[in-house]
């Protein structure tokens, strides 16, 4: 994405190593088991935030359940929503809801970035609910959140204060709180050039103001020690951005945190050439997660 692109020289801190390449697990390559009771299903929801609802939708794992479940958080605009992830996900069990931020592909609203982390704590709360875990399977006592590029910085965000999640994970992540750093010109057309057609409400100086007056707020490197405690997983990519998440990695290890896995991948930003790569590496860690004490 240009809009990153364009920060990427601002990040000067060392890049991860390279990891080595993961056991493929087999649900990238195996369908599940049938199960005519039970199966696997896709389930469109509107989900409330604020004064509107949402559009969303919920990849149903096979099986009763419940199921552990993701919420899937894209970037901005959102041209690269994983829906191949979400589905190598399902495939191995674990439910996944997809959404787009209020005044973002078709959901209503006007589009802020302040209101990006509203609605993953509203699509939350609509896992935990109890009527809405029971039709869609969802085990409320074992949910992830997990984003791809500004995904990943709602993530980072929201696992913060949200003590209850599983795990997080956070896909080529890029800081938004960075991009005050730039003059508001180079930072208004950097948001110009990232596909304003998907999104309601908004222009790129109303973007890039609304960053520059929430500098400390949206600088996830704020968050480093409520997250502390979290499972998190941290993958990067040749795009300029690793030193960001890399920096946030290393200041939760500093801040006392040992339950922070890191993974660096030479590909691009969308993991154009390494997606089974990237169905790997999520759904091995995934296996890995155990409640947090």
């Amino acid at each position: 994405m240009k809009i990153w692109i364009a920060i990427a020289a601002l990040a000067a801190l060392p890049l991860p190593a390279l990891a080595a390449a993961p056991d493929i697990p087999a649900a990238i390559f195996t369908d599940p088991p049938a199960d005519k009771q039970h199966p696997a299903a896709m389930e469109v929801v509107h989900i409330p935030s604020g004064d509107v609802a949402i559009n969303g939708v919920v990849y149903i794992a096979a099986g009763a359940g419940p199921h552990p479940t993701v919420v899937l958080c894209h970037g901005l605009p959102g041209n690269e929503k994983s829906i191949d992830l979400a589905q190598a996900m399902r495939r191995a069990g674990w439910t996944v809801i997809t959404f787009n931020y209020r005044g973002s592909w078709g959901s209503p609203g006007n589009y802020r970035f302040a209101q990006n982390l509203e609605d993953a704590d509203a699509v939350l709360a609509f896992a935990r609910d109890p009527a809405n875990a029971a039709k869609l399977r969802i085990d409320p006592e074992r949910l992830v959140i997990m984003g791809h590029s500004m995904g990943g910085w709602v993530t980072a965000l929201t696992a913060a204060h949200d003590n209850k999640l599983l795990g997080a994970a956070m896909i080529s992540a890029g800081n938004m709180g960075w991009l005050c750093k730039l003059p508001r010109d180079q930072a208004i057309k950097a948001l110009g050039d990232n596909g304003m057609e998907a999104l309601a409400g908004t222009t790129p100086a109303i973007m890039a103001d609304e960053i520059i007056a929430s500098t400390d707020r949206f600088d996830f490197m704020k968050s480093a020690p409520e997250l502390t405690r979290t499972n998190l997983f941290v993958l990067t990519s040749d795009d300029g951005l690793a030193a960001m998440s890399n920096a946030l990695s290393d200041a939760i290890s500093k801040a006392g945190g040992s339950r922070v896995k890191t993974v660096h991948v030479a590909t691009d930003h969308s993991w154009s050439d390494a997606r089974i790569r990237l169905q790997g590496e999520i759904l091995n860690w995934l296996a890995t997660l155990k409640p947090v004490d």
